[in-house]
């Protein structure tokens, strides 16, 4: 696809190597200049020229030259015709600047046409598979609000991998095993009998899950089967009452999901690393490899020695490595039982088994420390988890309306889980709130969600395509339908304010690169946020309805072009783009 500030990048290093080519060959500069040191880059100050390259600094010590010196000599020989810029100045102490030419301008707003719904779509990735592993909450009660920010940043993050030519995996993980589904099944069964025999004569358990989720789901499961399961054995009536409510929770959650724009390739059962026997297996391979042994009946992972291994590999000294007080973990208990971390290894076995190239978790940033521990276990199954897993971590969410922090639901009295947040919150705003910077804790302002101007940012991105939209069928009666750009004089697209809007529209396709680059989906955003506010300030300067044909036909194009891109970006982050609001 085409992306036209790269092209112009590569055509300012292919300028400036001719150029340097010519000189040497004139035998004015000396040969051996390191071309591909150079950068190109987009400068601050656009006073200043539009792109401007370090390639005299960085060469003129080797060629023997003052940096400026070596500029004008290039200058001197540099053709610009038929490129994408009228002029080159020398500036400071010798950088180049270029300045854009129409050309340039007509062939940004030509791609956003010709690409259309593909605009900032890119190949980088293409040829990779990648694993987005995210959500994966404990079906054993209601998804919270980390789970709802952990869907959208996953989500959104394996659709910009998509868009930079990734082959992406959506998955969730299921924990129907192991000690919460035990725990479960124990709280389950202390409220399926406090139901029958009165809540004074069975003790509920002190770890068990206390919601008003477990009431339910044991009054239901007495509805359906009635009291015959008190009198079988304690394995019977725990293994049917977590059934039944693995089978209320988990549909629950894949409807909330959905409800979300969350649709998932796989629901992978942790189960099933049991029927598979993949648990044991994995196990016996790290034994295998020498990095178990027992201690007080139990088998230990020997993850100190793994995860130092690791730190000095990585350039960290040995004095710094035992100030960490590393710590071993238990892979199987002394009852014979495999712990969580033991299945976790397996299931990421597995992904790796499957021949992805990258697989990528989103965590809650209280799983920290776990990552370099999972990590370790991939390297000591020789699987190389250092550099094929990654772990983006998300910091806590804090829910405020007028300033202050909300924890309880309205509606019900309750923590706010997912489904209550979306029965207040519109699907958009949850989703363009929560793909905020992973790394920063955010505040999810109830208020603001729902307001209807300028200062809810999804709702001034989504005016502005409105806005476009709206102006389109109103040209349209008129008899302008939006042209195609070989249809207009782009040259005619002078104004400062449109030219911003048509440099904004190129950058939409680096915001989709640097978004995959960074594991980052709120470059969309942000970016969405700036070309909303570039398309307004050319809408308010420079008339539309009433100008001179030809000049009326190329701001209208331009406009189509802004909502074409805005539509993209919103897309991307599974956010609508209304034509009326």
């Amino acid at each position: 696809m085409i992306n036209t500030i790269q092209n112009a990048k590569n055509q300012i290093a292919r300028l400036t190597e001719s150029a340097y080519e010519a000189a040497v060959k004139e035998g004015i500069l000396a040969a051996g200049a390191e071309l591909a040191r150079a950068t190109v880059e987009i400068p601050k100050d656009l006073r200043n020229g539009d792109y401007t390259t370090t390639f005299c600094m960085v060469a003129a010590k080797k060629l023997g030259k003052n940096p400026r010196e070596l500029a004008q000599i290039l200058i001197d020989h540099m053709e610009l015709a038929e490129s994408y810029f009228t002029s080159v100045e020398i500036a400071g102490p010798g950088f180049l600047n270029f300045r854009l030419s129409d050309r340039w301008y007509a062939e940004t707003v030509a791609a956003v046409e010709t690409d259309g719904e593909a605009y900032g779509r890119n190949d980088t990735l293409a040829g990779k598979r990648y694993m987005v592993e995210f959500v994966s909450a404990n079906p054993t009660g209601p998804m919270h609000m980390g789970n709802a920010r952990g869907g959208v940043l996953g989500d959104t993050l394996a659709e910009v991998l998509a868009w930079n030519g990734a082959d992406v995996w959506r998955e969730f993980y299921v924990n129907d095993a192991g000690n919460q589904i035990d725990k479960f099944a124990r709280s389950l069964d202390a409220r399926y009998q406090q139901l029958i025999h009165g809540e004074d004569a069975v003790e509920f358990p002190e770890d068990g899950y206390q919601g008003d989720d477990i009431r339910a789901l044991a009054k239901a499961f007495l509805d359906e089967n009635g009291a015959a399961f008190a009198e079988k054995s304690v394995e019977e009536r725990h293994s049917a009452l977590a059934k039944f409510g693995l089978s209320v929770n988990i549909p629950k959650m894949q409807k909330d999901l959905a409800r979300y724009g969350i649709k998932y390739d796989e629901w992978f059962y942790e189960s099933a690393l049991y029927a598979d026997n993949a648990v044991a297996e994995t196990v016996e391979l790290l034994t295998k490899n020498g990095y178990t042994y027992e201690k007080e009946g139990a088998l230990w992972l020997k993850t100190s020695e793994i995860m130092a291994k690791n730190l000095l590999a990585a350039g960290k000294k040995q004095a710094d490595i035992d100030k960490l007080e590393l710590k071993d973990d238990v892979l199987r208990r002394a009852n014979g039982f495999y712990t969580y971390f033991a299945a976790d290894i397996a299931y990421h076995r597995n992904k790796f088994a499957r021949g992805f190239d990258q697989c990528i978790n989103i965590w809650g940033a209280d799983h920290h420390g776990h990552v370099a521990r999972i990590k370790g276990a991939m390297d000591a199954l020789g699987l190389n988890g250092t550099e094929h897993l990654d772990v983006v971590l998300m910091q806590l969410v804090k829910l405020v309306r007028d300033g202050e922090a909300v924890k309880m639901s309205k509606r019900t009295g309750k923590a706010i889980s997912l489904t209550d947040l979306l029965d207040e919150i519109p699907v958009d705003a949850c989703r363009y709130f929560f793909n905020a910077k992973p790394e920063t804790q955010m505040e999810f302002d109830l208020g603001l969600a729902v307001r209807e101007d300028a200062e809810n940012p999804v709702y001034y991105v989504q005016y502005a395509h409105a806005r476009i939209c709206s102006l389109l069928r109103t040209l349209a009666e008129e008899g302008y339908a939006a042209p195609s750009v070989k249809e207009v004089d782009i040259t005619l697209l002078s104004d400062e304010t449109e030219r911003a809007l048509i440099k904004t529209l190129a950058v939409f396709c680096e915001e989709v690169r640097l978004a995959a680059r960074d594991y980052d989906p709120s470059h969309i955003n942000r970016y969405l946020v700036d070309l909303a506010a570039a398309f307004h300030k050319f809408y308010n300067a420079c008339h539309i309805r009433g100008e001179e044909e030809s000049l009326l036909r190329a701001r209208l194009c331009l406009a189509d072009a802004a909502r074409r891109v805005l539509a993209n970006g919103m897309r991307i982050i599974g956010c609508t783009a209304p034509e009326k609001m």
